[in-house]
């Protein structure tokens, strides 16, 4: 059976090409209604700015090979089932799922690598899975505690599902660093008490330093997310956090260098660096949590968060390298670009 699949075929450069899909007995079809653009993973290749002998992904069956061009890339497919293998309950059958798999018109793919869309949510809205999950993830590492002041860098798509899910805690303060004004704003609506630009955020953490609680709290704040994709955001992270702070870096920069300026307070101020992927799950919440836990809880998640909102285009499956464009620019008002299909 025939179908259109989307490739990175050089920096900048993305075409459709025909390419072949079985099924086999234990499998089912899908149709592929909507899919997910990455602005982090995905821009990096598109951009040329992945290294290339990495392996594309080693968790997700429908991606293979390694991150060098022509690539066949994505992770966030939103489709009905619409045929099903001998093997395969026909319970399946036009049921709304979605899948970790590239941008194609339709796939193959079995049953338990499905996620059966919530009546309580969109399919539109469940494209945005994957980034709520990785909220969800960055949450976990970042251990939040209560009454705690906590910075996130960067407010795309990731970024504000993470501000969705920390505003739920009871922090003392969630701030927000974030260039685009527009992004600023879905930060704050999003459950952020302060959105400010990178230059302005020295001028709010001061000025609250002889304000009243805040007086007899420890300088600089206790959580920082650096999830902003830029590298340079990584040393505002570090500078931020005060004595016995915790950095939690959820980008992912690719073959961008990220030089660090150790050389001040970072050492004596005991300041903790780790970096947070989705992909697996840290060692010491193993114990108690598995991926299945964790899709579940960011399940819930998707359906709690107002992430329609972030929801800013949609383009054709055919239009498809407009896209990519479009969210290369880093335009004022777009977030999260849809690819839609017939």
């Amino acid at each position: 059976m025939q179908r259109e699949s989307l490739y990175f075929t050089g920096p900048f450069e993305t075409e459709l090409r025909p390419t072949t899909v079985e099924m086999s007995d234990e499998e089912v079809l899908v149709q592929t209604r909507i899919s997910g653009i990455s602005a982090g993973t995905e821009l990096l290749i598109y951009r040329g700015e992945a290294p290339t002998d990495l392996p594309a992904d080693e968790t997700f069956e429908t991606i293979d090979g390694d991150l060098s061009f022509p690539l066949r890339y994505g992770y966030a497919a939103v489709g009905d089932v619409v045929a099903v293998g001998d093997a395969v309950d026909d319970e399946w059958l036009g049921r709304s799922v979605f899948a970790f798999d590239p941008h194609e018109t339709r796939f193959a793919i079995a049953p338990e690598n499905l996620l059966s869309v919530p009546e309580n949510a969109t399919p539109e809205a469940m494209a945005l899975f994957p980034s709520v999950e990785t909220a969800t993830s960055l949450v976990l590492d970042g251990q939040p505690r209560i009454g705690e002041e906590v910075v996130v860098f960067g407010a795309g798509v990731v970024g504000l599902c993470t501000i969705g899910i920390l505003s739920s805690f009871p922090l003392d303060r969630l701030v927000a660093v974030e260039p685009i004004p527009d992004r600023r704003e879905h930060a704050r609506s999003m459950g952020a008490d302060v959105a400010v630009a990178p230059d302005r955020l020295d001028d709010v953490l001061d000025a609250e330093v002889d304000a009243s609680p805040r007086s007899d709290f420890p300088e600089g704040v206790d959580l920082a997310f650096e999830l902003s994709g830029r590298p340079a955001a990584l040393d505002d992270a570090v500078d931020a956090v005060g004595y016995d702070g915790r950095v939690v870096v959820g980008s992912w920069y690719g073959e961008k260098p990220a030089t660090l300026d150790l050389g001040t307070s970072f050492h004596r101020d005991r300041i903790s660096v780790e970096s947070s992927q989705v992909s697996t799950l840290a060692p010491e919440t193993r114990g108690r949590w598995t991926k299945g836990r964790r899709a579940a809880t960011a399940l819930d998640r998707l359906c709690e968060l107002d992430v329609a909102s972030l929801v800013t285009h949609r383009i054709p499956f055919a239009d498809a390298s407009e896209a990519y464009r479009l969210l290369d620019d880093r335009r004022d008002g777009v977030l999260q670009v849809l690819l839609t299909y017939k």
